[in-house]
């Protein structure tokens, strides 16, 4: 199978009330799938709700490190293709709490990989994975041949989770592709540590944005539209893309100062910040090379922070 229409099909998003999964979700509604959605965390707040995609979507709260009820649950609504989004998200989370963090992303992947092994009906399955899993590598930037040398919580979980990947398709040629992206913002991230939420509350609420870093470190910022783009484009070229990894970069390569400096200007707002550089095992320069997807699909991104920040500011503007 070369190309999969997304239009009927029975799709299940775990992680999808998260701030990324509520978006696919809600592209996906929009292609007339059948969208089925497991997250362990029902926050009202999320996009998922605000955008009152629970309407038209089948959401479930379920924790899918429970092997026998993603079974039942897979079974139940004659799954088709899974996006597999679930995962404990935070680097500073994962350093305070290892066990939970590897705990959670590894086992999840591991059920949701060996769902599709036993499930052949199971069309494709496309696995959310990080730059994260690279760890510190000496490089400008990271390529899909770069090695996966995690060696903190976080990128440890995402290196196994690729590696898991990997090994499922290599093993049991499973239908599956991993993907791997800078710093994902936009409307409905709710994670306030973050730098793009940090900054719409601080604005918004005339507070202190308290910088864990030295301000320094370089990321790829990428819209969470284009993120979800990828998802979709994989997702229907799955015969073609099965068993290989792709990074999903862009052009807004910025230090976190910078990212400040382009807000301001764009909303004309003094943002008020303080340094207090006690960030630990944050990796000070990471970039990906896209041009793999670029190449064989024609993705790039179309967004960047300066053309979306007005959206994105007058969404929090509503939450808070």
């Amino acid at each position: 199978m070369e190309n999969m229409e997304i239009k009927n099909k029975n799709i299940l998003v775990t992680g999808g009330a998260g701030f990324v999964g509520g978006h696919l979700v809600e592209e996906l509604v929009k292609l007339k799938a059948n969208v089925v959605v497991v997250d362990i965390n029902l926050d009202k707040h999320s996009y998922l709700f605000t955008e009152n995609l629970q309407k038209k979507s089948k959401v479930i709260n379920l924790d899918i490190c429970d092997y026998k009820k993603l079974l039942a649950l897979i079974k139940k609504y004659k799954i088709e293709f899974i996006f597999h989004l679930a995962a404990q998200a935070l680097v500073e989370e994962a350093y305070k709490n290892p066990k939970h963090t590897l705990d959670n992303n590894i086992l999840s992947t591991i059920n949701v990989l060996e769902a599709v092994r036993i499930n052949p009906q199971i069309k494709g399955l496309v696995v959310a994975s990080s730059d994260k899993a690279y760890g510190k590598l000496k490089v400008a930037k990271y390529s899909e041949s770069s090695p996966l040398s995690g060696d903190h919580p976080y990128d440890t979980s995402k290196s196994v989770t690729d590696l898991l990947s990997t090994t499922y398709y290599k093993t049991y040629k499973i239908p599956v592709v991993v993907t791997r992206f800078g710093n994902i913002y936009g409307e409905g991230d709710l994670n306030f540590s973050r730098i793009i939420p940090g900054i719409m509350k601080s604005i918004i609420q005339n507070s202190e944005l308290r910088i864990r870093s030295n301000g320094k470190y370089v990321r790829d910022y990428l819209y969470v539209k284009d993120v979800v783009n990828g998802y979709i484009l994989l997702a229907e070229n799955i015969g073609k893309v099965k068993g290989e990894a792709f990074n999903f970069g862009s052009d807004d390569t910025l230090t976190v100062l910078e990212v400040i400096k382009q807000v301001e200007k764009v909303l004309d707002k003094k943002i008020n910040y303080k340094i207090l550089n006690i960030a630990k095992n944050e990796i000070p320069y990471q970039s990906l090379d896209y041009s793999k997807i670029r190449k064989e699909l024609g993705w790039k991104p179309k967004y960047t922070i300066s053309k979306k920040i007005k959206d994105i500011y007058n969404w929090y503007k509503k939450l808070l």
